[in-house]
């Protein structure tokens, strides 16, 4: 038992422990998220309680197009349009969602980088993304949006906006078992 938890360095002759890592939901997560990198996926509109019909009338494309140890960028097209980049990133103490939005020539739109970091642990298929106070600024009526993601490694992957005390919900669901023609880069990316 005592040898399982040493490593042993024959050039000193010395046993040291070894280090235990502690993987946590946050790490399975993007991790599974990391594992698709550089393919793409599309998806459909399961919920979308807007008038606006521009989702569900569109193709729809995920690509998890660059992943770091740090950060994940998945460019989010609504059919031609590819101003939309969702950013997942480490943080101290869990995960953040970004939103990165673009105009076509690269410059940033106005309302940009809004999202927010998890509050606890989640689940290694799923996390929540209560609004920051930079979303609740530049979007005021979204100070109580929560973003949720969610993936099931081989199936699906789901993107889901619920605005709490709103009947307002959207959520895309993205099929994972049929990979598609990488999109090109979204406006603002190489």
């Amino acid at each position: 038992m005592m040898i399982a938890a040493c490593t042993f360095d024959r050039a000193t002759d010395d046993t040291t422990p070894a280090a235990a890592v502690a993987v946590t939901p946050q790490d399975s997560f993007f991790t599974a998220i990391a594992a698709i990198c550089g393919q793409a996926f599309e998806g459909r509109v399961i919920d979308d309680s807007s008038a606006d019909s521009t989702f569900a009338s569109s193709t729809l494309v995920m690509h998890v197009r660059e992943c770091t140890d740090s950060v994940l960028r998945i460019p989010f097209h609504v059919g031609e349009n590819r101003s939309r980049t969702w950013v997942v990133s480490r943080t101290a103490s869990g995960l953040r969602l970004k939103h990165d939005h673009r105009h076509e020539d690269g410059s940033e739109d106005s309302v940009t980088q809004y999202g927010g970091d998890t509050r606890d642990a989640g689940s290694a298929a799923s996390q929540e993304f209560p609004a920051d106070d930079h979303t609740a600024t530049i979007i005021p009526a979204a100070a109580t949006n929560v973003w949720t993601m969610a993936v099931q490694p081989g199936a699906t992957f789901t993107y889901a906006l619920r605005r709490e005390g709103t009947d307002r919900r959207f959520r895309v669901e993205f099929d994972l078992t049929r990979a598609v023609a990488a999109p090109p880069a979204p406006w603002g990316f190489k």
